[in-house]
């Protein structure tokens, strides 16, 4: 690993700055950075994602991350050997470590394509164009998880407006308000979730409900309320069964759901994927780990999809995803590649 030119790829890519749906300047950046490393190709496909490819083999390894970042610039800077920077955790930090430890790849078996997708941060156009025109023997989906663990699964998202619409009453009358309604719901989905979750210690095994919002208005004839949740599932609550159960709890209000239900995934941790990780982090001296995390991302969408081996990795430290000290240690960004790259190198063994 060359350490000076893989500093300037993580610069280049966080010194972008890409929030979703405005990601075609690092995009553009990522590809002729590609194409000035040595990858066999590079293009912007028509999802607007940056793509690389590299090796010639029959087999493919697909190292999935994604270029776009949260809202909120922060300056470009490097302090004791810190870099500071909107995405340089999530998830720039990773896929500048794909980028880098690929670029040296040569294989007669395998093949690499490295994207950066975009959109990750809103409703994911970028992978949902590759899950439906790609395709790999396995996947690695570049989030943050400390350079010596890797993820294995991922809760499932639902979110949803939920609607209470009803005539307007007097104040005397005693009838419940929309917005009586609306918290006597949410009190509701809570006690479901404390019972759902009551014989369940993991976090990755609990549904976890967040209020995000709430809106009421009223004509003279009518009046709404509207709160906006969020819903983490676990493996045992697919995004059907939840839909099913919540509009049980109240079956007069309207469930509007944003973009598109993920189940919640767990991949093989015994596959040939994740073997390889485990040797290569202990090769580098460090214990090795694996976690489940309770948000989403990519892997969600791929996952279930292909059934292929994938796990998630990438540096940084998870804890600073989207706060405004986002930081990730160097040292953590290059020991990171020195892994992918042992990845990679035993790869034709597979």
């Amino acid at each position: 690993m060359n350490e000076a030119r893989a500093l300037e790829t993580l610069q280049g890519l966080v010194g972008n700055y890409s929030p979703s749906a405005s990601e075609q300047g690092a995009v553009a950046w990522l590809v002729a950075r590609m194409q000035n490393i040595g990858y066999a190709q590079a293009y912007i496909d028509p999802a607007g994602n940056a793509v690389g490819v590299i090796g010639q083999g029959s087999k493919t390894l697909m190292l999935l991350g994604h270029i776009d970042t949260v809202p909120g610039e922060i300056p470009l800077r490097i302090e004791d050997g810190i870099l500071y920077g909107r995405g340089s955790v999530d998830a720039k930090g990773p896929l500048a470590a794909f980028t880098e430890a690929a670029a040296g790849f040569t294989s007669d078996t395998w093949r690499i394509l490295v994207i950066g997708a975009v959109g990750e941060e809103a409703d994911s156009p970028g992978a949902k164009y590759v899950r439906e025109h790609y395709q790999a023997d396995a996947v690695i989906i570049g989030e943050p998880s400390q350079w010596q663990r890797f993820t294995l699964g991922y809760k499932g998202s639902v979110w949803m407006d939920l609607h209470f619409e009803q005539a307007m009453a007097h104040t005397a009358s005693q009838l419940p308000s929309a917005c009586e309604t609306a918290f006597q719901t949410w009190t509701d989905m809570q006690r479901f979730a404390a019972e759902f979750n009551q014989d369940k210690a993991k976090a990755f095994e609990q549904l976890q409900l967040t209020l995000r919002g709430f809106n009421s208005q009223a004509d003279g004839f009518s009046e709404s309320a509207v709160l906006t949740v969020g819903s983490r599932l676990p493996l045992s609550l697919p995004p059907a069964q939840w839909l099913e159960a919540l509009q049980s709890i109240n079956l007069a209000m309207r469930i509007v759901v944003h973009g598109e239900p993920l189940p919640a995934y767990q991949a093989d941790k015994n596959s040939f994927l994740a073997r390889l990780f485990l040797r290569s982090i202990r090769a580098a001296g460090e214990k090795p780990g694996y976690v489940y995390k309770t948000g989403t991302a990519d892997f969600n969408l791929i996952g279930p999809a292909w059934n292929v081996p994938i796990l998630a990795y990438g540096p940084g430290d998870a804890a600073l995803d989207h706060t405004p000290n986002e930081h990730i240690l160097l040292s953590d960004y290059f020991q990171a590649i020195r892994v992918l790259e042992q990845v990679l190198h035993e790869l034709d063994a597979i």
